[in-house]
């Protein structure tokens, strides 16, 4: 690319537990997401908060875990990625950038624009927490040290059985489970001498699930954003159910305009599953309309 401009520029962050390299950058069937949106244009940025990915790791994530408290708390996340975000405005001499997260990265993404909308031209939220009068899946309870050990080749089980049963067996395609494992446990460089096997995710976010999500709290308000904002969200996701992301939805009143799309036959990992491209082609439909509501 030669030519940067604010539409055609995007930065993105990752969920909870997985980084950008298991979530937007595994190939299947020949390409990631980061290619798709690539091979149509857009200048993409995809950000590792730091303790996950190829970003640098705190000192305790080299110790046991139940020596120090949860690390990377929501705040620290936002703080990561506005600095990226400022990087690549001042890079790419540019005002603005599109904006993407995931679940707890919807969380990042959302609160970061909510502070930062003269920075943001539009926001995608891909199944962003929301407040829960429910357990939420991810927190399994008991006392959260540092970071917790994650099993990535053992998680298809659970992965699968937020699906029917009936249509478990072809929600990922022939070899794309293994191709997500095999990215994942090189996220982490310690999987194959200190623990063989898994990947290390911070419990910060954890930590913010139990002190904001299930206690009525919301970490930002979504009326505070003001751009455009696209919602994705798939019919199987058991870890921000329908009824989060409608309550959800209905409280972006401060959107230019908003949308949402629901994808059918997906579970939370729809990025990495067979219907995944509509995923991606919301995303790029969104980004690329150029739209303003009649009368404004």
């Amino acid at each position: 690319m030669t030519v940067f401009s604010n539409e055609k520029t995007i930065v993105m962050v990752h969920g909870a537990t997985y980084p950008i390299g298991s979530l937007y950058d595994v190939e299947l069937d020949g390409f990631t997401f980061l290619d798709y949106l690539a091979s149509h244009g857009y200048d993409v940025y995809a950000v590792d908060v730091r303790g996950y990915g190829g970003s640098t790791r705190p000192p305790e994530m080299e110790q046991p875990a139940d020596q120090n408290p949860p690390l990377v708390r929501t705040e620290t996340g936002v703080r990561d990625f506005g600095s990226a975000v400022d990087f690549v405005l001042q890079h790419r001499n540019l005002s603005k950038v599109n904006v993407l997260g995931m679940s707890w990265g919807g969380t990042v993404a959302g609160a970061y624009t909510s502070r930062n909308n003269n920075k943001v031209n539009k926001l995608t939220l891909i199944a962003p927490q929301w407040l829960s009068n429910k357990p939420i899946p991810i927190d399994t309870g008991g006392p959260l040290g540092s970071y917790r050990l994650v099993p990535a080749a053992t998680t298809k089980e659970r992965w699968l059985s937020a699906a029917p049963e009936g249509k478990r067996d072809s929600l990922l395609p022939e070899g794309w489970f293994e191709k997500w494992v095999e990215a994942t446990l090189a996220s982490d460089p310690n999987n194959k001498t200190v623990h063989p096997e898994h990947i290390r995710a911070t419990n910060g976010p954890i930590l913010d699930i139990r002190e904001y999500w299930t206690v009525g709290k919301a970490f930002y308000e979504p009326k505070d954003i003001t751009v455009p904002v696209l919602l994705i969200h798939a019919e199987w996701d058991i870890d921000v159910p329908l009824d989060l992301a409608q309550n959800f939805f209905t409280s972006l009143t401060g959107a230019a305009y908003r949308r949402w799309v629901e994808i059918g036959e997906g579970t939370h990992m729809v990025l990495l599953e067979k219907n995944r491209v509509q995923a991606f082609q919301a995303v790029q439909s969104f980004l690329d309309e150029n739209y303003t509501p009649a009368g404004q």
